[in-house]
Formats: structure tokens, C-alpha cells, sequence
């Protein structure tokens, strides 16, 4: 015993250590200026001994370290050293190596106050360069800081395969009235594997991720790795400069939908994924080749469950592991900007899974989620829902949110799952959901979460997308937060996509009697910023493929999906189609295996996929298409009375008075010589006809288009002579 009094160390403090209960390391570890002189205190299990060296050049000899406690605690007296004395410790391992390196209890606080401050009051917005794990050169020796928040956690320390995995050895710093832990390692280098373990105020020991890793192991192995971001270089500066000049309400946006496990496999490699840099040389390309403007991913932060599609995210600032190195991915994204292609990602700030690495009880306690189950739970998806009242939760989703934009250069979020947000009793029975301090069922702090998001994203990034998917009638959801507005860039149009879908899956000699599911979405089209969706949720689950959906006989159900895409690119709204869906996917979506690419090796699968690229080339080409998508200037009904026939058409319109008109014949019946007003005159030329035999119709067509006459009809001053192909849509501009 008389030892450790010498040692300054009394014995209950270094039981404390030793058990893993005491809560200041440093107050162990590290040099401390005692009356006999600087002692400095080392706990290595792995050690035989230690020698601490004071001039790694010279070759004066090492003073020896006494190990004071078998387990693996060492101490050295130097009666004549000041408290900032420069020493390495020289680690002999029990097989015979040396390691000399610094001691990582020689080092002060790193984190400052403002960064602690600001973390508080969540508006650190570039938390993710603080927090996590962080090369770093502190005087001569290089290292990585670890930093994570666990307030109510007894003890945190950095375990991995630099120390054996075990907690004794490394517990951190936790700096006085913030709840953040941290510590530098000297020596660890970039690919080490690390968690943090930690000891709860009810002695349970529990081994978690880091929730703010770079890179994380995905499925059963879940451990962080340390990654450099610094390295990549940029090669996207005429695509971020011009995009800070976007007005994207104004502009063609068409978007394919993605899931990058299944949109292709290498059947011949044991059905395996591809990677990020394979995607680089298939998935860009298809996407250029067919003419949209962006790519939207289905979310690629770690998550070990494959049938969550990605939605139940467990590192928020981690890109799955699954396809390659975050820098692979940067260089998939990098190489989508220069061809001109846009990407936007899925972000699932809603719910977080139960997984006991991740978020969930992170330090023993509902830190990230909330206690009471009738609010942090989500009962539909067994995960549960995060705290959006807490400072330091909202700061670590909307920090995350700004990690993309900053660090993969991502031009847009879509958020997921905005209406279970909004509402405290989504999906809830009475008395299972608590009002909020008005009575109310409106999520107060989800609201205010979701506006500040917005507000921070758009001000440190201008010219970037946010859109929420939300299905029910929330006003202003794409109304800046000035105006009372939610701040989102678009929304969503699930009123549109459910209409249509139900009309479409009718047999065309029903149609008639639900012409309103068709026309009553042009009563709110201008209401919101749109964006119209057959995304992948409309495509498992048993409610079939489009293709499937659609009525009739094979040759009527490629007719009815080409008219309804035609249909889609004329109405008001951006454009948004899943994978599968542009060539005619018979079977449902499954993740687990690829697309069905054979089929476009047949001629009315291929008819199909021509017919989406063209609609992407015209769309893109047709200011009137796209410029007034959000104003009533930009549509004008010419029929919709027409229940009888199943046929409507309207108008399209830019701003400099180009028009459109679009003609839809929901019937297999071909309809010669049609008359229909006109809003001037002059020859239509057909631009768009689904039934055209390329895309594998018919052919009934307008011989290249029609001369107007000075005939009134339907309430107009002149008129045309068509002929409405079966089960198509057909278009013509106006050339006056």
C-alpha cells in the first residue's frame, strides 16, 4: 500500500480505476506535479514494461516505470522534472516489441468552449468537424481525437484494435458541464477500428458506434473506422458555381428514384451488388443516356437491416460500407456533376432503429429518443422517433443534414416520412399519444426542427433542393418559413400520384364514372411547389409493378402505361419515376436482387424505355413544360367535361407564351377526326404521341401535326382536326 502513497494515488481511486468506475482518467493517468517530484501514471495490459523516454534522439537512457499493480499500472517518479516535461512512453509488449509513442493523458482539453456552447444551444452547424473521430497533428505527433456526447454516462472510453478492445485502457476526458467526452490518441492511425464503451450510472457496460463515424462496418460487424475526408479532391466547381444560380421551381426537373443494392447485380458473381465506382460506369451513363437531370438515392447512411431499403439509418454520418469508401462515393457523386447530373438522397430524420450499437439508450438513458413510449416510439415501424425538443438532437440531425450538402457536394434532401413528424398522433389510437401544451395534435418541436432545418440549409447552401414526403393537407409545406411555410423546396404530390393510380388501374369502359379522380388535382396543383411521384413504395408490398396495375390484354397494358407517362410529363409538377418502372418491370421490386434488364431486349419493353427518354428530351427542350409549374399562368383546361369519351386536354405554357396542348384518350377506341378548340392560331405540330409504332403503338397519328381552322368550338375562336390514337396521349405546339 505504502507504494501507491507515494504515488500520490489513493487506493480507493485506483480500485475506482481499476473496476472501471472512476469518471476523471485524468486524474489517474498522465504527469501530476506531486512534493516528490512529476510523477506520470500509465495503465497498459498489454505492457511488460514501460520505460519513459525524454529525448527520442539521444541516446541516454530510459528511466524504467515501476508497475505497481499486476493488471497492468505503471509509475515513474522524476524528482527534478517540471509538470510540461517532453516524454514518449516506450511500450515493451509481453512478446518481445517496442512501441514508443506519446502519453495520451500528456495532452489539455482540445475542445473549446465556444464549440461546447454552441453544441448546447444546437446551432454548432459544423458540428460533424468536432465530434467523431478526427486525424489530427497535435505539436510533432500525429494521432486522432475521439469526441462524443453521453451526459449521463458514468464513464466513456475508446476501445479498439489499437488497445485490445479493452475500456480500462482508454477512458476520456469529460469536459465540465457539457456531457461530451474526449481524448486524443497519439498513434492511431487512419482504418483503425473503434466503439465506444460505455458504463452507465447502473453499472451496465454497453459497446456502441460512433454516432458521428465517417465510415462504419455495415450488417452483424458494427464497428466505426476512422477515415480521413480531407483527402478527396473536387472536380465539380462549374456544377456547384452554377447551381448556386439555380431557380429549380422554374426548371426541368426529372428525377430516377434508385435503390443501389438491386437496380443491378452481378448474377455471374454470386448475385453481388455493384460498387460506387461501378456505378460511376453503368448507372451514369443509363441515367445520361435517358435524359434526367437528377438521381435520387434511397438512403445510403449505414444501416444494417437490408430489408429496410435504408430507412432505418444507424450512422447518420456514414455512407454504407456496402458499395465501397466514402471517397468512392464522392467520386460517383463528383462524376455525376460533370455529366450534368444532379443527386438527391434520402434523409430519414423521423425514427432511428432499436439496435443496441447505435443511438438507441446511447449512454444508458432515452438520450436521443423520447422516454415516454407514446411519443418515442413508432409503433407502425418498431423504431423509435427522436427527440426533436432537445438542443443538442436537433444540432445533431441538422448538422448531419449539412455534413451532405458540405461533404458529398449532394444537391438535394428528400425527407422521409414528414407526416409522422408533424402529427403527435400519427398512426395512434385515442390515449396513446400525448397533445401537445395547447391541446393539440400538432408536433410543436418536430415543426420548429423541420423549419430550422430548412432555414439553415437553404441560407449556408443556396441553390440546393429540400423535399418533404407528406401525404396529408399540411398548408405551406413548400412556403418559406417567412410566410408561416414549413421551408421545404417541394413537396411530394401523393394526392396526385393516388388519383391517377386508381384511375389507371380501372377498366378503361369505368373510367368514365371517375373522371374526377383525373381533374381534381388541378384544383391544389398550385398550391405547393410539386413534385409528381410513382415511387418505389407504390411498387411492393403486393400492390404489383405499373406495368402489372395497368387493365386489359399485354398490348393494352403497355398502351395504358405509355399514355399515363405522357400524361405525367404534361401535368403541373417535377417529374419523378422509380427504377424498373421506365422499361416496363413486370414483377414486383425486390431488394435483394436486380432489375429484370432482359427485358429490354424485347421490343414493347424497349418501346416503353425509348418513350420515357424521349418524354425527358422533350421535357427538358419545352420551357412551357416546366417554367410555370407552380402558377396557374402555366395550365389551362381546354376540355375536362368529356366524362363520356374518358378524354381531356389542356394547355401548357411558358412565360415567353409557348404552348402545348395535350390530348389524353383513356380508351382502347381510336377516335378519328376529333375537333378541339384551340387558344390560337396557327399549324400544331405533334411533339409527343404514346401510340407512335416506335414505342411499340399502333401508329395512329396526325401525319406530323394540324392546321388550325377559323372554326369556334369548345368556347374557343379556332379549332383543329385530330385523330386521338387508342389508349394515348398525343401533344402538339403551337407554331403560330
Amino acid at each position: 500500500m505504502k507504494r501507491f502513497e507515494i504515488a500520490g494515488l489513493p487506493p480507493d481511486e485506483l480500485n475506482s480505476f481499476l473496476a472501471g468506475t472512476h469518471s476523471d482518467p485524468f486524474r489517474i493517468l498522465g504527469p501530476h506535479r506531486m512534493k516528490d517530484g512529476l510523477v506520470i501514471r500509465a495503465f497498459r495490459p498489454d505492457a511488460q514494461k514501460i520505460d519513459i523516454v525524454l529525448d527520442r534522439q539521444a541516446k541516454t537512457e530510459a528511466i524504467a516505470a515501476e508497475k505497481t499493480h499486476r493488471d497492468g499500472f505503471f509509475c515513474a517518479t522524476l524528482p527534478e522534472a517540471a509538470r510540461d516535461l517532453d516524454y514518449h512512453f516506450r511500450v515493451t509488449s509481453w512478446e518481445g516489441s517496442e512501441l514508443v509513442l506519446r502519453d495520451p493523458y500528456g495532452y489539455g482539453p482540445i475542445l473549446g468552449e465556444v464549440d461546447l456552447h454552441l453544441f448546447a444551444e444546437g446551432q454548432h452547424w459544423q458540428i460533424y468537424e468536432k465530434f467523431g473521430a478526427h486525424l489530427r497533428t497535435m505539436g510533432d505527433t500525429a494521432g486522432v481525437h475521439f469526441a462524443v456526447w453521453a451526459p449521463n454516462a458514468q464513464r466513456v472510453s475508446v476501445v479498439g484494435d489499437f488497445n485490445g478492445w479493452d475500456g480500462r485502457v482508454n477512458p476520456m476526458r469529460k469536459l465540465i458541464g457539457s456531457g461530451v467526452w474526449e481524448l486524443f490518441l497519439p498513434g492511431v492511425k487512419e482504418g483503425a477500428h473503434y466503439k465506444f464503451e460505455i458504463r452507465t450510472h447502473s453499472g451496465a457496460l454497453l459497446l456502441k458506434s460512433d454516432p458521428f463515424a465517417f465510415f462504419n462496418q455495415h450488417g452483424k460487424s458494427t464497428s466505426s473506422l476512422v477515415y480521413n475526408l480531407e483527402r478527396y479532391t473536387w472536380s465539380d466547381h462549374e456544377w456547384m458555381e452554377a447551381r448556386r444560380q439555380s431557380d429549380w421551381p422554374k426548371s426541368a426537373i426529372s428525377i430516377y428514384e434508385v435503390h443501389l443494392g438491386s437496380w443491378r447485380r452481378r448474377t455471374d458473381e454470386g448475385n453481388r451488388h455493384l460498387s460506387y465506382l461501378e456505378f460511376t460506369e453503368t448507372l451514369l451513363p443509363y441515367v445520361v443516356e435517358m435524359g434526367y437531370t437528377h438521381i435520387e438515392l434511397m438512403p445510403i447512411a449505414e444501416h444494417p437491416f437490408e430489408g429496410s431499403w435504408g430507412y432505418q439509418v444507424t450512422n447518420y454520418y456514414a455512407p454504407t460500407s456496402r458499395f465501397g469508401t466514402p471517397d468512392e462515393l464522392r467520386h460517383f457523386i463528383d462524376k455525376c456533376h460533370q455529366a450534368g447530373i444532379g443527386v438527391i438522397m434520402d434523409w430519414v430524420p423521423a425514427h432511428f432503429p432499436k439496435d443496441v450499437h447505435a443511438l438507441a439508450e446511447f449512454d444508458g438513458t432515452d438520450l436521443y429518443e423520447h422516454m415516454d413510449p407514446r411519443q418515442g416510439e413508432h409503433q407502425d415501424w418498431g423504431t423509435l422517433i427522436f427527440n426533436f425538443g432537445r438542443s443538442e438532437v436537433r444540432n445533431f440531425l441538422i448538422g448531419n443534414a449539412l455534413f451532405w450538402l458540405d461533404k458529398y457536394h449532394i444537391d438535394g434532401l428528400r425527407v422521409d416520412a414528414v407526416a409522422s413528424m408533424l402529427y403527435l398522433d400519427y398512426s395512434r389510437q385515442p390515449g396513446q399519444w400525448i397533445p401537445n401544451v395547447f391541446g393539440g395534435r400538432e408536433n410543436l418541436d418536430a415543426i420548429f426542427f423541420l423549419k430550422r432545418f430548412n432555414e439553415v440549409c437553404y441560407e449556408r447552401f443556396p441553390g440546393i433542393m429540400t423535399i418533404a414526403e407528406e401525404s396529408t393537407a399540411w398548408p405551406g409545406v413548400s412556403r418559406p418559413t417567412y410566410l408561416g411555410g414549413l421551408g421545404f423546396g417541394f413537396k411530394w404530390n401523393m394526392g396526385w400520384m393516388h388519383d391517377f393510380l386508381q384511375y389507371m388501374s380501372l377498366d378503361p369502359i369505368f373510367r368514365r364514372f371517375h373522371h374526377g379522380n383525373i381533374t381534381f388535382s388541378l384544383l391544389y396543383a398550385f398550391q405547393e411547389h410539386f413534385i409528381l411521384v410513382l415511387s418505389h413504395d407504390e411498387v411492393v408490398h403486393g400492390k404489383r409493378s405499373l406495368l402489372s396495375k395497368m387493365p386489359g390484354d399485354e398490348w393494352q397494358k403497355f398502351a395504358n402505361l405509355r399514355m399515363f407517362y405522357a400524361w405525367m410529363y404534361g401535368h403541373p409538377g417535377k417529374k419523378l419515376l422509380f427504377m424498373g418502372g421506365e422499361f416496363g418491370q413486370w414483377h414486383e421490386w425486390n431488394h435483394d436482387q436486380g432489375l429484370d434488364w432482359h427485358l429490354t431486349e424485347l421490343p414493347r419493353h424497349d418501346g416503353l424505355r425509348r418513350l420515357v427518354q424521349h418524354l425527358n428530351y422533350v421535357y427538358k427542350r419545352e420551357p412551357a413544360l416546366r417554367e410555370q409549374d407552380d402558377s396557374h399562368d402555366g395550365f389551362e383546361w381546354i376540355d375536362f367535361h368529356d366524362a363520356d369519351n374518358s378524354v381531356v386536354s389542356f394547355i401548357r405554357k411558358s412565360r415567353a407564351g409557348e404552348m402545348i396542348v395535350f390530348i389524353v384518350n383513356a380508351t382502347p377506341i381510336v377516335r378519328h377526326d376529333y375537333q378541339l378548340g384551340v387558344p390560337a392560331p396557327g399549324f400544331y405540330r405533334e411533339v409527343i404521341n404514346t401510340d407512335a409504332e416506335t414505342y411499340g403503338g399502333s401508329n395512329v397519328g396526325n401525319y406530323g401535326g394540324a392546321q388550325s381552322e377559323d372554326r369556334q368550338w369548345m368556347g374557343r375562336e379556332h379549332s383543329i382536326m385530330i385523330h386521338l390514337p387508342p389508349l394515348a396521349t398525343v401533344a402538339f405546339k403551337l407554331e403560330r
